[in-house]
């Protein structure tokens, strides 16, 4: 039996938090979400007024907010950053801050507080760029930004400070893709498909790129399977979540079956690089495997278009994360 039910999750009114939090109520988690709601207040109205969900609308790098958040919790998952190189090239400090600083705050008082699982969402472009077809969790890191670096660095924070009562485990997920409804379109294939819907063309740059990606689906039942895994099977251990690697004009084809025969330019450009990682090991040792597809993906942004989900949706700052930050000031 499963003896975590309080959950705190970082981020959870992110793109990948509002598809996890109504999967863990479902679960019957009591779940706390911390989130600074910069995307939306209404993103987890799905579960709005449930019993099980208390939302605190605050910043993870408040110590005194985090002390008492994380009293009577049994695990933590660690969402929140600035995601990705460019929003966090906004503010480099800032970023800093949010995804280093803060980390370092939470695994303190998780420890303090006896929260049994700690589960930290790291990612994929912590490798760099590898020559190898298939990237393994056992390459050396070689991080080619400081998003990247400090995504590493907290990996490492988190494998030092783990014990038998503080278990600890890295997930670095590939580019996670699909319908949220904390939407981002300014992933690779959120962004051609928004183009080949709402502009009717789509544009490449480059195009032999491999670029990893995950379902949004997969991903956030991989996130409640790391609560249900015996502590053995996860303590101390790094998991690639990736699966699908495909060139950018690849996505593009699969992109145009489901939406229709729309144009494709294609682009040069001076940024070549290449990223393929391997997801043999999750697969071995903890039995995940991803349900859904990218081309499913692509599918279910255009049933969330088609029926009028997504407001203005080449416009929305709501969906770009550069954009809403720099609105906000943060940078």
């Amino acid at each position: 039996m499963n003896k975590l039910k309080k959950i705190l999750v970082t981020g959870g009114a992110g793109y990948v938090g509002s598809v996890l939090i109504p999967k863990l109520i479902a679960k019957g988690y009591e779940v706390t979400v911390v989130d600074l709601y910069i995307y939306g207040d209404d993103v987890l109205s799905a579960v709005k007024g449930s019993p099980l969900l208390k939302e605190v609308k605050g910043d993870i790098r408040d110590r005194a907010l985090m002390d008492g958040a994380l009293k009577g919790m049994d695990a933590v998952i660690h969402l929140a950053c600035i995601s990705n190189d460019p929003s966090y090239d906004l503010n480099p400090d800032l970023g800093r801050s949010i995804n280093y600083d803060a980390f370092l705050l939470l695994v303190e008082l998780a420890k303090k507080h006896k929260v049994k699982r700690f589960i930290y969402a790291s990612s994929s472009s912590v490798y760099g760029v590898k020559a190898a077809p298939n990237v393994t969790e056992d390459l050396p890191l070689e991080p080619l930004t400081d998003y990247s670096k400090f995504k590493a660095e907290c990996e490492k924070v988190l494998l030092k400070e783990i014990t038998d009562d503080f278990i600890g485990c890295v997930l670095r997920p590939a580019t996670v893709c699909g319908y949220s409804p904390r939407l981002r379109l300014d992933l690779s294939v959120n962004i051609l498909t928004n183009h080949a819907i709402n502009k009717g063309k789509i544009t490449v740059f480059g195009g032999e790129q491999l670029r990893p990606n995950i379902h949004i689906e997969d991903m956030t039942d991989l996130y409640v399977r790391m609560l249900e895994y015996p502590d053995a099977k996860i303590q101390g251990k790094t998991f690639n979540a990736g699966y699908e690697n495909y060139t950018i004009n690849a996505i593009a084809g699969m992109v145009k079956k489901v939406v229709g025969d729309v144009p494709v330019t294609v682009v040069p450009t001076d940024d070549n690089r290449s990223y393929h990682i391997s997801s043999a090991k999750i697969l071995a040792e903890l039995g995940f495997a991803p349900a859904h597809t990218i081309e499913g993906a692509v599918r279910d942004l255009k049933k969330a278009f088609d029926a009028g989900k997504v407001k203005d949706p080449l416009n929305n700052s709501l969906y770009y994360n550069i954009k809403r930050m720099t609105e906000l000031g943060l940078k």
